[in-house]
């Protein structure tokens, strides 16, 4: 299972996709997670990229204060600009990308504690 954030006429939704392979469903064991590009502090929650894409702009910097929805990056899919929100309230930890980078599904993006 895929979680995604959908916003749509200004109001976020959660969602969790499932990909379906082969006739019938079948239950696979949870998927491996991504390795970070580096090492998050601990207890920090973590921000990875949803699906692949290009970074256009980081709109958060190390040490800013964030609330949860707040947002974090624009990250271009599809020839679309989708919004990487925060998931928590804290402060940035840590930031993994910049602007113009190509990031794959999975990537640590920044951390927030």
């Amino acid at each position: 299972m895929k979680k995604y954030r959908v916003t749509v006429n200004g109001t976020a939704y959660e969602i969790e996709l499932e990909e379906l392979t082969g006739a019938a469903p079948v239950s696979a064991p949870a998927p491996a997670a991504a390795a970070p590009v580096a090492a998050a502090p601990a207890g920090g929650e973590q921000v990875t990229s949803p699906m692949p894409g290009t970074i256009l702009d980081v709109k958060v910097s190390q040490g800013a204060s964030v609330k949860k929805g707040d947002v974090l990056m624009i990250l271009e899919a599809m020839k679309m600009e989708n919004e990487i929100m925060c998931p928590c309230d804290g402060k940035v930890a840590s930031i993994h990308t910049s602007k113009g980078a190509a990031v794959e599904s999975g990537t640590l993006l920044c951390v927030i504690q």
